[in-house]
């Protein structure tokens, strides 16, 4: 299958390490931890910009950080980096910390193989490399050769590979880079048989796949905005085109679009074969229409298989004349269904893989004229094979409780594999034998890193309703319930996406130091399906909150730690989640950690993606959703309280979530903050919402994190002592 498109409107990076040292017990006696002094800078209040909202009167003082091209805005930015550098500058082991997190990440890191033209392409990390490097071989067991090297398309490291397709007869490799961690697309070929750059070049791409097919390939592009709105302007009229190699972007073909609704988008695929054009459009994160034409006939047109944009529709691929589909319609779990394109009407619809009650359908692929099927049980990825008439084969056992990362093959080949990872081990990649089903590990990672000193656990803890939430801890074997662990307990809650067990080197010190992490599984993702997810969204948002807060409560009352010890964390949704949170109970954390959040539930929708995020979080403009957002909204409801010692993250390129969301929020937190916790705002350069980037940034972003964390827990670290 040629995928439609790769669109994640809110983005998520869930870093997880568990380490091998840590028999050191950590001891804050007799240590003299000096409080670092902060001044914050001065933010201008310009009391006078008010928006009325169905009667009521809301001031918006900050509004002037919106501009981020302001020279204001940039000196603001400045002054807060200034401080913030300062203040992290003082923790006397970030040095260490930085220093072990490089040993750790410098370790192979291996990608799933897939099959392209009849050979073997794979992408690998070195390990400190800040772009990993895509590599040929002709089969399995001959040399391998650089294809392409991020690491060369800038001098820092900041320009990323984004998405990549080969044309059927593996001659030409379309890809797309990114800069600066932008959403922003530019899309370039390269013919691998000669080596060398074409002319093609295809600029302002966003939220879209490239789906190859005869001697050109779809893609998804937006407007050029207005010079100076590139990061922030609305993204509208998204349309579907066609490049034919060879010829100027300006020649290419417009395919499909729907100039009538300004906040509909549409992105384009093609099935294995190339015999079926497929485009899927969205107006926000869930639910979407579904168009398809059968380019194997002359002028043929588009069929309409979904016109409604309230249910997904997802192409597998083909299985002949009939398209394979995954969708949650009348199926809250998802199911495999065969849609005709010559007889599309609902009543027509086969049910190929009916829904399970219990476990959530995520995905298929079609290899060796079988089945794939990824599962959700309980938040824990499972495989399961069926024949192409949907008869059940068998359960394919994996290693433990983890998670599975896709199924790479070919509808006529023997041969697939898939990536799996766990709280406590690295993403490995296993070769899947599709006649025998068995599966053997294909490559693994080599690191310092026992996993048999530590557990994890799956506990079910009560919402404040009454809800049963599961959550999972990870911990060494031998931790003591005494409530002064340090733990990080981490959250989304959002948009359907499921958080299940991942590893990474950044929770290794956390772990080498007696700490525990945690992952709520909180309503609004989706891990129990689709009534899982609505039960979080719109005006019942509040059970998001709920579900974490009470994780919390869950984790104090069982001496697993206690406030002071318990960090929270989330990105993008999951920094509206920690916003919200602390803002309800600031008594219930020690420090926060909202990075590239949703802050301002007033006016999110008025920047770049934002108004596709309507469907999960409501709109101010609407009479009955704006007293939802209202009561929860981050930035409207901080008061003059004692806050947790908070450290908001964002950067200077995030056109998905825009950083004034957090400008504005640091510059409220520090006028109302009340007592000695710090509250900072880290502004990355050069990076935008998390995808693609360097190692080199993750790893310092990391360091400054637990440095931050483990300084206000007033915990000695095995590293080296506080002096004072």
């Amino acid at each position: 299958m040629k995928p439609i498109l790769s669109y994640c409107l809110l983005g998520l990076l869930i870093t997880f390490y568990a380490c091998n040292s840590g028999s050191q017990k950590l001891n804050t006696q007799n240590m003299n931890f000096k409080q670092i002094p902060v001044t914050y800078p001065l933010s201008f209040k310009d009391t006078a910009v008010m928006d009325d909202y169905f009667g009521e009167k809301i001031r918006d003082p900050y509004r002037w950080l919106e501009d981020d091209q302001s020279e204001e805005t940039k000196e603001w930015v400045t002054r807060q980096n200034i401080v913030t550098n300062g203040y992290l500058s003082q923790i006397p082991f970030r040095e260490s910390i930085k220093k072990r997190l490089e040993e750790i990440y410098d370790y192979e890191k291996f990608g799933t193989p897939f099959k392209e033209g009849g050979k073997y392409y794979y992408f690998k990390n070195d390990g400190l490399q800040n772009q990993s490097v895509l590599y040929v071989q002709e089969n399995l067991n001959s040399q391998s050769q650089v294809v392409l090297d991020p690491n060369k398309f800038s001098e820092d490291g900041t320009t990323s590979l984004g998405e990549l397709a080969f044309s059927k007869d593996g001659r030409y490799l379309a890809y797309s880079t990114s800069v600066g961690g932008s959403d922003w697309r530019s899309i370039v070929v390269k013919d691998l048989q000669s080596g060398n750059m074409l002319e093609d070049r295809i600029d302002w791409v966003k939220f879209s796949g490239i789906s190859w097919q005869g001697t050109g390939f779809y893609y998804t592009r937006f407007p050029e905005p207005q010079k100076g709105d590139e990061l922030k302007a609305a993204n509208k009229f998204g349309a579907v085109y066609y490049h034919k190699l060879g010829t100027a972007q300006t020649e290419d073909k417009l395919v499909y679009a729907d100039k009538s609704n300004p906040d509909r988008s549409f992105g384009g695929g093609t099935t294995d074969d190339e015999r079926f054009l497929y485009v899927a459009g969205w107006e926000s994160t869930s639910g979407n229409a579904l168009f398809v034409k059968d380019l194997s006939k002359d002028a043929s047109d588009f069929v309409s298989i979904v016109t409604t944009y309230e249910k997904d529709f997802g192409v597998v691929d083909n299985i002949g004349d009939k398209l394979l589909v995954i969708t949650n319609n009348n199926a809250p779990n998802q199911r495999l269904i065969l849609i005709n394109p010559e007889k599309p009407e609902e009543s027509n619809w086969e049910t190929l893989i009916p829904e399970d009650p219990n476990d959530v359908l995520q995905g298929a692929a079609i290899c060796g004229g079988k089945i794939v099927c990824n599962y959700l049980h309980n938040a824990s990825g499972s495989l399961r094979a069926f024949d192409l008439d949907g008869k059940f084969i068998k359960e394919i056992k994996l290693p433990e409780i983890g998670s599975v990362g896709g199924v790479s093959g070919k509808p006529n080949e023997d041969q697939a594999f898939f990536s799996f990872s766990s709280f406590l081990r690295p993403n490995s990649i296993y070769s899947l034998d599709m006649k025998s089903l068995k599966i053997n590990i294909f490559k693994a990672p080599k690191l310092d890193f026992n996993p048999d000193l530590f557990t994890t656990e799956q506990v079910w803890y009560e919402s404040k309703d009454g809800t049963k939430v599961p959550m999972f801890i990870t911990r060494k074997k031998n931790i003591a319930y005494d409530g002064q662990n340090p733990t990080l307990l981490y959250g989304y809650g959002g948009f359907n996406i499921s958080l299940t067990p991942t590893f990474s080197p950044t929770r290794a010190i956390l772990l080498e130091n007696n700490g525990i992490y945690c992952v709520a599984n909180i309503r609004g993702g989706g891990e129990f399906g689709e009534k899982w997810h609505l039960a979080g969204t719109k005006c019942q948002k509040q059970n998001v909150f709920n579900d974490f807060i009470a994780a919390a409560e869950y984790l104090v009352a069982k001496k697993y730690t206690s406030p002071g010890r318990l960090a929270i964390q989330g990105g993008s949704n999951g920094g509206l989640l920690i916003g919200a949170c602390m803002t309800q109970r600031p008594d219930l954390f020690g420090v926060c950690f909202p990075a590239v959040g949703v802050l301002d539930m007033l006016r999110y929708h008025q920047f770049t993606i934002g108004y596709a995020w309507a469907t999960d979080y409501g709109r101010s403009d609407n009479a009955e959703e704006f007293p939802c957002l209202l009561k929860y909204s981050p930035l409207h409801n901080v008061k003059d309280v004692a806050y947790p010692a908070t450290m908001i993250t964002t950067a200077d390129h995030d056109d998905r979530v825009v950083p004034a969301h957090s400008f504005k929020y640091a510059a409220t937190l520090q006028e109302h903050q009340q007592g000695d916790n710090p509250v900072l705002i880290r502004i990355e350069t050069s990076a935008g919402h998390g995808a693609g980037k360097p190692t080199t940034k993750i790893i310092e972003e990391a360091s400054d994190f637990l440095s931050f964390m483990f300084f206000n827990m007033k915990l000695q670290t095995i590293y080296g002592d506080i002096k004072g």
